[in-house]
């Protein structure tokens, strides 16, 4: 039978669908031993961070500790099918266990269900092409949402550092509770997790600052870099090892000073449908009764789990070159939970601190994802006898060691001054605005150059890649936004061009200043000068400043 030519006129269209469609078709065909060898160790690494993680996210989510591990490895395998970013990990993560806790009652049918339903809601969402509806839900909002569950989460786990037990959920009634009682910490329980958020955090800052190595140097600082650089990588399976064979030790003689993580059911989940209902002492909970208790929760996880795994994997994308298919990654997303509440998941999302390990290590492929996911199988298999000594004080400190990042207190600073523009803040070039019109930027990112007051600000465009940010000179042949005015154009201002405009390295020759790209790159020393007030203020609308020639922008005031 003759083999189809994919090139073919009557088969072109049908063939991309399908590479559309199943994305681990374009780089299958150019698979080669090296590729696999990056995403070997990438998988390997990954694994050894999400099995301590899941763990841990389980006792956020209020869910038994496997409950974790069951939500690990669907996400892996579906991902190296359908997903479009090679960097990208799928599986618990904080913010989706703060949810699940909040909206499943801590229950595991709920929690199924809520999988279920919210893998139904993100596979429509694909199939319809609604990815756009995301883009409504504004950065201020996001970084407000994540920044807030970082505290409710660590604060969360503060109970389990100090040893302390029967202590409400409820936020507030948390913090009241866990004052009041803090007489009765544990001594063993704290020490332990003092140590092992000491330790995460020196592991932590000592990655960040670990210089890259050069093959001119010699083999023995290469070698103790890499040495570092991997314990640095797997430090929450390590410092969760170390506390376990503490653990371990004490229960050996006699004695146990530590809270304990308990019997975790061996072996794999049944593959078995979700419950679409619940037995309840002597009544059953139909599935119209569960869907109305799960309210809001059908919507908010649903949203924020596709929002969350789509941020993060642009936000790769732009860093390492690449273009991501939003479209593509909700059907990924949506099959993901799906399929996962068949093994007893609760809903997953794509994970930030997983995704830049893995990035990290130079994974090439998605396939490295199905490594991890078997590492997850094994400890399913034949490790879960072993959790019973990991102390809970050692997972609370992997927990807020992952999550203390998200916090950003940047941002309160930032809606303050936006609300102070909004209240009729000026600047000391903005009474000149009637001869020269800061062309609808706020008044403090403006500048001034002689007697004239212009806009210093370039704003960004949609797309991202580093080609397509390149920098035009105005007066006639820079483009200057739409609805900026033709008296609104000056020789001295740089205005941000589209895809035909010069190459980042074009500009950079031509002496032109450049502005750091979003999700990496280097800051160009005008940016540098520029005072935290001025960086903060562009960055709330999207825009950079600029510094050429005599155009200075004035101070925030």
């Amino acid at each position: 039978m003759a083999q189809r030519d994919p090139e073919a006129p009557g088969q072109c269209c049908s063939y991309n669908v399908v590479q559309r469609r199943l994305p681990v078709l374009r780089w299958l065909p150019q698979y080669s031993l090296q590729w696999l060898q990056l995403d070997l160790l990438a998988g390997v690494t990954v694994g050894l961070t999400v099995v301590p993680q899941a763990l841990a996210y389980a006792e956020v989510a209020g869910l038994p500790v496997q409950y974790g591990l069951y939500s690990s490895f669907v996400g892996c395998f579906i991902y190296c099918l359908l997903g479009t970013s090679k960097d990208v990990t799928l599986g618990p993560t904080a913010i989706m266990s703060l949810l699940v806790s909040s909206y499943a009652f801590h229950d595991p049918a709920y929690a199924i269900l809520l999988t279920f339903l919210s893998g139904c809601i993100q596979l429509a969402m694909g199939l319809l092409h609604l990815d756009f509806l995301l883009d409504f839900i504004s950065c201020p909002v996001i970084r407000g949402f994540t920044s807030a569950a970082s505290v409710t989460i660590s604060f969360n786990q503060v109970k389990n550092i100090l040893g302390l037990h029967n202590v409400p959920r409820q936020f507030f009634l948390q913090v009241y509770h866990t004052f009041q009682r803090i007489g009765e910490t544990r001594a063993g329980d704290a020490v332990l997790g003092m140590l092992c958020l000491a330790v995460l955090m020196g592991l932590r800052a000592m990655q960040g600052h670990l210089p890259r190595s050069h093959w001119v140097e010699p083999m023995s600082v290469r070698i103790s870099r890499g040495i570092i650089w991997a314990v640095a990588t797997a430090r929450n399976a390590l410092v969760v090892l170390f506390a376990s064979l503490v653990a371990y030790s004490f229960q050996v003689s006699g004695s146990q000073p530590f809270t304990l993580t308990g019997e975790t059911p061996q072996g794999l989940p049944p593959f078995q449908p979700p419950p679409f209902s619940k037995a309840e002492g002597n009544s059953t909970v139909s599935f119209s009764e569960m869907v109305q208790d799960l309210g809001a929760g059908l919507a908010v996880v649903p949203l924020i789990g596709l929002l969350e795994s789509i941020a993060i994997a642009k936000a790769f994308a732009s860093r390492n070159n690449y273009r991501v298919d939003a479209n593509q990654e909700l059907l990924a997303m949506g099959l993901t939970n799906l399929l996962g509440s068949f093994v007893s998941s609760y809903p997953v999302t794509g994970s930030f601190g997983r995704t830049a390990v893995n990035a990290q290590t130079g994974v090439c492929t998605p396939a490295g994802g199905l490594i991890t996911g078997t590492l997850v199988l094994l400890s399913l298999a034949y490790l879960t006898s072993l959790f019973y000594y990991i102390p809970k004080a050692a997972l609370a400190a992997v927990i807020i060691c992952a999550v203390a990042p998200v916090f950003d207190a940047r941002v309160f600073r930032t809606l303050w001054q936006v609300k102070t523009f909004r209240a009729g803040g000026t600047c000391r070039a903005a009474r000149e605005r009637s001869a020269f019109p800061c062309c609808g930027v706020p008044p403090r990112c403006c500048a001034q150059t002689g007697s004239r007051s212009v806009a210093a600000t370039l704003r960004r465009p949609g797309l991202h890649p580093p080609q397509q940010h390149g920098l035009h000179r105005g007066g006639g042949v820079g483009r200057p936004p739409a609805g900026v005015p033709e008296q609104g154009r000056h020789p001295d201002l740089l205005w941000l061009a589209g895809p035909r405009s010069p190459s980042l390295a074009g500009c950079k020759s031509g002496g032109i200043p450049t502005f750091p790209q979003p999700g990496g790159g280097e800051e160009e020393p005008w940016s540098r000068a520029a005072s935290q007030c001025q960086r903060e203020c562009a960055a709330s609308i999207g825009a950079h400043p600029v510094r050429i020639g005599n155009l200075c922008p004035l101070p925030c005031h």
